[in-house]
């Protein structure tokens, strides 16, 4: 028994060579079969690990391109209210004192920031504006912004070169100019500038500011009004009467907001108010119903109801 096994297990030396090199052989292949298996394991991914990786990248994608989008938005919305706000403004022609006026009376009457800063770096480097050319001297301010602005320019005697007892001149006035006798009386809503020259402690500067006043009224409806400009009323009513019947008035029916809100005695939410009360109530036959609006006061209404109809 011991011998046949012997005889069955009996390989010569070239056999048993034969077999080592193919039981190497087996065991290379096998090997490196299992080496590539492994690592094509490691490089492969589940799918459920593929879809978390896609969705974390566009998730974080989405997060970039929002951030860009919120960094545009707030731009333009900068750019957006910088532009509203410059614009929303609304121009206020009145008299001013060029000397004691701030920034946002300059932007009131129509003044860019870059120019207003020009005459606040021209103030403190301590410029003063004598007389109403003077603002002339200002960097940027072109003829046509000055033949707006001049009108309502008041310069106190106490800034002017030269003090005199005269009422608010702020000019010398020749000694040739002829002035009205004691007595004389104008009609406040006629007279030109030439007439109101005559006029003594009138001058050249005072009569365009009343003329001017009196157009964006429409007329004076009282001697008082002139205390609106800053003048003098006990020194000048003697010189003046009034008739009402010169006065021109503003149909509230047909007028728009911004014709209204052009009116000295007129703001921007009052005449919003006026528009938006006509549209949902029709037309307006009194001012009444403002009584109880908040952007009417009992003076505001009394002072317009000279200027309206509702014809």
């Amino acid at each position: 028994m011991q011998n046949l096994f012997k005889d069955f297990f009996y390989f010569t030396r070239g056999e048993k060579r034969g077999i080592l090199i193919l039981i190497a052989a087996i065991c290379i292949v096998f090997l490196g079969g299992y080496l590539i298996s492994a690592r094509q394991r490691r490089n492969q991914m589940s799918p459920d690990d593929r879809s978390l990786q896609a969705t974390s990248q566009q998730a974080y994608e989405e997060f970039i391109t929002s951030l860009e989008e919120q960094e545009q938005s707030g731009k333009k919305q900068y750019t957006s209210y910088k532009q509203k706000n410059e614009e929303s403004i609304p121009i206020i022609l009145t008299s001013f004192n060029p000397n004691t006026a701030d920034s946002i009376t300059f932007r009131h009457l129509g003044l860019p920031a870059w120019m207003i800063k020009n005459v606040l770096h021209y103030r403190a480097k301590g410029g003063k504006f004598r007389k109403t050319e003077d603002l002339k001297k200002i960097y940027g301010m072109t003829e046509e912004q000055y033949s707006v602005l001049s009108p309502y320019i008041h310069i106190p005697p106490e800034d002017t070169a030269r003090h005199t007892s005269q009422l608010y001149i702020t000019q010398t006035v020749p000694v040739e100019n002829i002035k009205y006798e004691t007595g004389t009386v104008l009609d406040l809503n006629l007279a030109d500038t030439t007439e109101l020259k005559k006029i003594p402690g009138i001058g050249s500067g005072i009569a365009r500011l009343i003329v001017g006043y009196r157009q964006r009224l429409g007329g004076f409806y009282q001697i008082k009004q002139l205390k609106d400009i800053n003048l003098d009323i006990q020194q000048l009513q003697a010189w003046f009467n009034i008739d009402p019947a010169n006065v021109h008035r503003i149909n509230l029916n047909r007028t728009g907001v911004d014709r209204l809100r052009s009116h000295p005695y007129i703001n921007f939410y009052q005449a919003k108010a006026i528009v938006e009360y006509r549209k949902k109530k029709g037309s307006l036959t009194s001012l009444k119903p403002f009584s109880l609006y908040e952007e009417f006061t009992k003076a505001d209404l009394e002072r317009i109801s000279h200027y309206v109809c509702f014809e």
